[in-house]
């Protein structure tokens, strides 16, 4: 520890901290533009200008080392001549236009120039132009000329997202910021550019020019998308939401979320929503109202139930539903006599569960990510699944984790890979069972299964054997493959022979919730695989389900969902027109109460932030008046919290309630002739997303109907740029899609996305495919 004087107070920092970090221990503070507490140190604005005794000049206090006894005086006449002085100089090319700019009331340059400028301007000359620039439908860059060049945004681009989508071009004057040769921002973490940009030049290009920072009122909620359960701070005007900003959580997301938690909000006030209560009469939808929806609802489960019994009734909701909702729709299925309850609608094998009353998850906590020595992470399309997670292991082998990697693609994750296997989905067992082999070796000890200590093998083993903190994390390919159990098996194996934690990345914000509810099939009761395929259910409850987009098997799902006598639909967007018997209108996250257990076992909740538009209804309170209908015990909530401590108990110890254990035999998979890889691109996920007019304009949503062959495939076929191919699995439907080469695929895969109109003819997301060129 150093100890320096700061305006007359004693400050003791870290040895090679900074005098601006010294001040924001001490609570002082120092005008900047281009310091930020996660980026890098560039020192280019110099506003930061402090007075430090003995030196020669003023000093920036971004980049000043302190010293033992130093003396520096912030407020000092000095400092201030200083600070008004690059004030004076920033503003000779800043256009003066701070009334129609979108910044205004939230810009750390007008709020600087109030206290730094001065009343009027000695410059005299033309100010410079800077020509606008369109990188995409996300990040607007209409309004350079107010740029101050602190390079905040090329920085975050390096160093958080990982790419350098922005750069600055030209010297002097003639500098500018730009992408490299007119190409657009794509980064999954974009938004946050607009965050850090501390003038008017990077602004949300959905919320430009729609309300004023001084109207919106700002409440706090949690990110519905993936896992991380992000917190955000939603902002509101005249009850629409308006915008989605971060709200800083440094154990969570830190001071950063995705893109696609930011400009999700579009979908609420999409046309797409559903806003009454409809029923399909003779073939065509009416409204009704909620007592007529609901009282239909109710007689029909009953008529059902008494013709063919209460094993006939089931229901499938998402993980993206809140801890109240699943916990709900659980009692109620139960209520009637039914065990037939999942949310695993994305699995292909369900044999991989936590024991009884415990739920699996990611086996440490989610800032421990950033501290890792080793990260080994299979079955996972990181980047696109997990933005966040993906961020964390970024800065991890930043600062020298070696970042390991089992899977059939080999994508960007842009961070430097120590080791990587590419190995088709079937594979992937034989693969641990390799690593493990190679431990067993250096061990000297029986491994596990039989298996080859490759090269490949060896370099993962050995990585993992050193070092002091250790993961080995699964993804969602992993969590949803035909033998997750035992690659569950296998980690678990691995994880203590070297010492190292185990879990899933989650594919959900409510993945670890649902288990903890027991959103699960009971003892007799058939799981989503059953539901969707072999033993549809004469009635089915769908809670943010769709099953042309978010089952394993799109094409078998919407053959037993048009078998059921009864369809009942519950979301907020008009979903199943088509195979539907009634559609129930429910408030998504900013218009009900409720919480998500994230993928470290954090429960989070939330409130409402604004009405429900038109007739919709928390998800709650319509199964809690369905049970009331139905005659069944228990269904007297008057709050969600009441829900929520039935569900997970008043002040429950969730920690203990958390185990990745597996004792299930090691089973390897059957290669095939093609298999397909099945990604779940990032603006496909759910239905928030997929509504959400602005992030289907994007190059990772323009792109996601692709199909991607391997060298030899691409060969054999002879393709070549732009061609179709026509793609049938499982006796299902065929698709035609444009056709890509993918040189790093192994020889027998085909990367087919699922969760996609295009693609929802086809079958299982594990499985083989018959390909032919068009």
């Amino acid at each position: 520890m150093v100890e320096i004087e700061l305006d007359g107070k004693k400050v003791e920092v870290l040895e090679g901290s900074m005098v601006m970090h010294a001040a924001e221990k001490a609570g002082t503070y120092i005008p900047h533009f281009c310091y930020h507490k996660k980026l890098s140190i560039a020192a280019n604005c110099r506003m930061c200008l402090v007075d430090v005794e003995k030196a020669p000049k003023p000093m920036p206090a971004c980049a000043t080392p302190v010293t033992q006894g130093m003396i520096v005086r912030t407020k000092s006449e000095k400092a201030i001549k200083a600070q008004q002085g690059v004030m004076e100089f920033l503003l000779i090319n800043h256009p003066l236009d701070c009334p129609i700019c979108d910044q205004g009331g939230e810009c750390q340059l007008q709020d600087l120039a109030v206290g730094y400028g001065g009343t009027k301007s000695r410059y005299a000359e033309e100010k410079r132009v800077v020509f606008h620039k369109n990188v995409g439908p996300l990040v607007s860059m209409e309004e350079m000329s107010r740029c101050i060049h602190c390079t905040r945004c090329v920085r975050f681009g390096q160093e958080i997202a990982g790419q350098m989508e922005l750069g600055m071009a030209h010297r002097g004057e003639h500098s500018e910021i730009q992408t490299f040769v007119g190409r657009t921002v794509d980064s999954e973490l974009s938004g946050n550019m607009i965050d850090i940009c501390p003038v008017g030049a990077l602004t949300s290009k959905p919320f430009r020019y729609s309300a004023r920072t001084w109207e919106l009122s700002r409440r706090k909620s949690v990110s519905p998308h993936d896992s991380t359960g992000a917190n955000l701070i939603v902002q509101v005007k005249g009850n629409q939401v308006m915008r989605v900003v971060p709200l800083e959580n440094e154990d969570v997301n830190e001071c950063w979320i995705a893109d696609r938690d930011r400009f999700s909000y579009e979908a609420l006030n999409s046309d797409a929503r559903l806003t009454q209560p409809m029923i399909k009469q003779g073939g065509q939808w009416k409204a009704v109202d909620w007592t007529v929806a609901l009282e239909y609802v109710a007689n029909g489960l009953k008529s059902i139930k008494d013709q063919h019994g209460a094993s006939s009734i089931a229901a499938l909701g998402s993980a993206h539903s809140t801890v109240e909702e699943l916990h709900l729709l659980g009692a109620l299925v139960r209520g009637l006599g039914s065990q037939s309850i999942d949310y695993r609608v994305r699995h292909s094998a369900f044999d991989n569960v936590a024991e009884a009353g415990k739920a699996q998850w990611l086996g440490t906590s989610i800032a421990s990510l950033t501290t890792l020595d080793r990260a080994f992470v299979i079955g996972s399309f990181l980047r696109k699944d997990h933005p966040l997670f993906a961020q964390r292991l970024r800065q991890a082998a930043r600062h020298g984790a070696k970042v390991l990697a089992l899977h059939a693609s080999e994508d960007d994750w842009l961070l430097p890979l120590a080791a990587r296997i590419t190995a088709a989905p079937s594979a992937w067992v034989q693969e641990l069972a390799n690593v493990a082999a190679a431990i067993a070796e250096a061990n000297g000890v029986a491994a596990p299964a039989a298996g080859t200590a490759t090269e490949a093998a060896k370099a993962v083993a050995a990585a993992l054997l050193s070092g002091q903190r250790k993961a080995l994390l699964l993804g969602n390919a992993a969590a949803e493959h035909p033998q997750a159990a035992s690659l569950l098996s296998m980690a678990n194996w691995i994880a203590t022979q070297v010492g190292a934690s185990v879990g899933y990345l989650s594919a959900a914000a409510n993945t670890v919730g649902a288990q903890l509810v027991r959103a699960l099939p009971g003892q007799g009761g058939a799981n989503a695989g059953e539901l969707l395929s072999s033993k549809p259910a004469k009635a089915l409850l769908l809670l943010n389900v769709d099953p042309k987009l978010d089952a394993a098997n799109p094409a078998a799902a919407v053959k037993a969902v048009n078998a059921a006598e009864m369809v009942v639909v519950m979301s907020p967007f008009k979903t199943g027109l088509d195979f539907a018997d009634v559609l129930l209108p429910t408030a998504p996250f900013t218009e009900t109460s409720g919480s998500f257990v994230n993928a470290e076992g954090r429960l989070q909740s939330f409130v409402g932030v604004v009405k429900p538009l038109g007739e919709t209804r928390p998800g709650w309170k319509i199964l809690r008046v369905l049970g009331n209908l139905l005659g069944l015990q228990g269904f007297g909530y008057e709050s969600s919290e009441q829900v929520r401590n039935e569900a997970l108990g008043v002040d429950a110890d969730l920690g203990a309630r958390l185990s990745n254990a597996s004792a299930a035999a090691v089973q390897l998979g059957q290669a095939q002739d093609i298999e397909r890889l099945a990604e779940l691109p990032i603006y496909a996920a759910d239905a928030l997303v997929r509504h959400a007019t602005s992030l289907q304009l994007t190059a990772d949503a323009r792109k996601a109907a692709v199909a991607q062959l391997p060298q030899a495939l691409w060969t054999r076929l002879g393709l070549s740029d732009g061609a179709q191919v026509s793609i049938s699995q499982d006796g299902a439907g065929t698709v035609q899609l444009p056709a890509k080469l993918d040189a790093k695929l192994p020889a027998n895969v085909v990367r087919v996305p699922a969760g996609l109109p295009e693609t929802a003819a086809l079958g299982a997301a594990f499985g083989s495919l018959t390909i032919a060129k068009v």
